[in-house]
C-alpha cells in the first residue's frame, strides 16, 4: 500500500512511502485481536477490591440470642452477614487479572489491527513530528491542519520524543506513542493512525 507523506502543515511533500503488506496488508483476525484486547484492559486493573467479611468487622461475639424457643433462625455472632452492619457475604477480594499470551497472537493481532486501519484508509504518514518546546496550542495547530481536530488520533513516532508528547498530553482525544509499543487496543481505539515517516521501520523491526 502506498501512502504520501505530508507535512506538519498539511501540505504534500510529493513523497510517497510504501507500507509493507506483510504487516498493514493482512487479512485481519478477529480472535486474536480480542485476546489481545482483553489481556491489555485485564492488565490495567489494580485488583485491590476489597470488602470487610465476616472476620473483619468488629463487634462482639457473644451468642446475641438463645438457639431454641425465639420463633427465628439462630444466630450465633451479629457479625454475620445477614444483619445489618454485619460483614459482607461473599463480597470483592484482592484478585491478580493478568493472564499471558504467546507472542505470535499477539504480533497477529496488532498486524491485524493496523491492516485495518489501513484497509480503511485511517492512516496518514508525516514526514517529521518535532517540537522546539512543549506548546500544547501548536499540537492542536497540527491537528486542525490534518483535519483531524474532531476525532481520536493516534501519533506513533519512532522514538520518545518529550515535547511532543508534553504538548499533547491535555488533549482528550490525542495519544502519543512510541512505534517500539503500540499495542492493538491503542491503535483501534483511535480513528486515524498518524505515522511519522521513520516509525514505519521501528515498527517492521518489532514485528518481524
Amino acid at each position: 500500500m502506498e501512502l504520501k507523506v505530508v507535512t506538519i502543515n498539511g501540505s504534500e511533500t510529493g513523497k510517497t512511502v510504501e507500507l509493507p503488506k506483510d504487516i498493514f496488508g493482512v487479512a485481519p483476525n478477529d480472535h486474536a485481536i480480542y485476546l489481545d484486547v482483553k489481556q491489555y484492559l485485564a492488565h490495567q486493573r489494580q485488583g485491590t477490591h476489597k470488602t470487610k467479611d465476616k472476620a473483619d468487622v468488629h463487634y462482639s461475639t457473644r451468642k446475641i440470642k438463645r438457639q431454641k424457643g425465639t420463633g427465628g433462625a439462630r444466630a450465633g455472632s451479629i457479625k454475620s452477614g445477614v444483619f445489618v452492619g454485619g460483614g459482607r457475604i461473599h463480597g470483592p477480594r484482592p484478585k491478580d487479572y493478568t493472564f499471558k499470551l504467546n507472542k505470535k497472537l499477539k504480533k497477529l493481532a496488532r498486524v491485524s489491527a493496523l491492516s485495518y486501519k489501513a484497509s480503511t484508509n485511517n492512516i496518514i504518514v508525516l514526514d517529521s513530528l518535532t517540537f522546539d518546546k512543549p506548546n500544547t496550542k501548536t499540537f492542536i495547530s497540527v491537528l486542525n491542519n490534518l483535519k483531524l481536530n474532531d476525532q481520536r488520533v493516534l501519533f506513533v513516532t519512532p522514538e520518545l520524543n518529550k515535547n511532543v508528547y508534553l504538548s499533547g498530553r491535555n488533549l482528550p482525544k490525542a495519544h502519543t506513542m512510541q512505534a517500539s509499543e503500540i499495542n492493538t487496543y491503542q491503535i483501534l481505539k483511535a480513528k486515524t493512525l498518524v505515522l511519522v515517516n521513520d516509525s514505519i521501520e521501528v515498527i517492521k523491526q518489532t514485528l518481524n
